[in-house]
């Protein structure tokens, strides 16, 4: 069965957290702190990014718990406590109040919602087994939440550097993550570029999108969409992804890319960080 720790591990709960703050953010890059006026649907939309998010995680174990059984067998799924049924109620529990988060939001938002869900199962039944397409699909899902803040706000075109950005630099982690599970993603089939082109190439074109990241992370200040106070922040994020491209090129090890990864988890929430100051103070 499980208990409450197993299902908010399954959930992943920084990256949760992550993608239900980067809804608010998006909200406030696009309409400022006017819309604190308006707190009952930040709660929704926060809601939304954290149960989506979670189900995500929940369905994508699911799928992934032979893969997990070589490559991660401390996970929730193939360490047995809990077990595949539950995990996909689990996933249907948290999917139905996110979507129903989303619908008090906006029809605009339960759109984009629905859109998230529906490219969320495709890579967990299919997509992931595609390794680049599959990359790009959640990539696509991590950038959805500035969308969904600028929905919001009524200014959606605002919100498109910043779901660049975030793009960009996840799927250079996303193709990073692939390096760490070559072993099990091969033997599974899934054709990451790992598997298909080696870890080397696969470390060479991750340093790219993190590179591409980086130099898109400038469009903001040039456009004067944020204030100073996103440049401090964003600059610890490029440094890090600039630093975390030679690191993984240099040494394109399972280790290495394992650090790697998981430093980028961190430098986005920074970044996450800096739109929020840039857009408040």
């Amino acid at each position: 069965m499980g208990t409450p720790k197993d299902y908010i591990e399954i959930m992943r709960p920084v990256n949760s957290v992550m993608l239900g703050v980067a809804i608010i953010i998006g909200a406030f890059i696009t309409g400022g702190t006017q819309i604190l006026g308006n707190r009952v649907s930040l709660v929704y939309a926060f809601l939304t990014g954290f149960t989506m998010s979670g189900a995500a995680m929940a369905i994508n174990d699911y799928y992934d718990r032979e893969i997990d059984a070589i490559n991660e067998p401390h996970r929730a799924i193939p360490s047995g406590r809990i077990s595949p049924r539950s995990a996909v109620v689990f996933t249907g529990f948290l999917s139905v109040i996110g979507l129903a988060s989303s619908y008090m939001v906006s029809l605009e938002a339960l759109l984009i919602a629905v859109f998230a869900w529906i490219v969320m199962m495709t890579y967990s039944m299919w997509g992931k087994k595609t390794g680049f397409l599959g990359n790009l699909m959640v990539s696509a899902s991590v950038a959805l939440p500035f969308m969904y803040g600028g929905v919001m706000t009524g200014s959606l075109a605002a919100s498109l550097s910043f779901s660049g950005i975030a793009f960009l630099a996840n799927t250079g982690r996303e193709i990073t993550k692939g390096i760490v599970d070559v072993d099990g993603d091969r033997e599974a089939g899934v054709r990451t570029i790992a598997v298909t082109s080696g870890e080397k190439n696969a470390a060479i074109i991750a340093s790219l999108f993190f590179l591409s990241a980086v130099l898109v992370s400038i469009y903001p200040i040039y456009s004067q969409l944020v204030s100073f106070w996103y440049i401090p922040f964003v600059a610890i994020t490029d440094l890090g992804l600039i630093y975390s491209s030679y690191q993984v090129t240099s040494d394109p090890t399972r280790e290495t890319s394992r650090q790697v990864k998981t430093r980028i988890l961190y430098l986005m929430l920074v970044g996450l960080i800096g739109f929020a100051a840039g857009s408040l103070l």
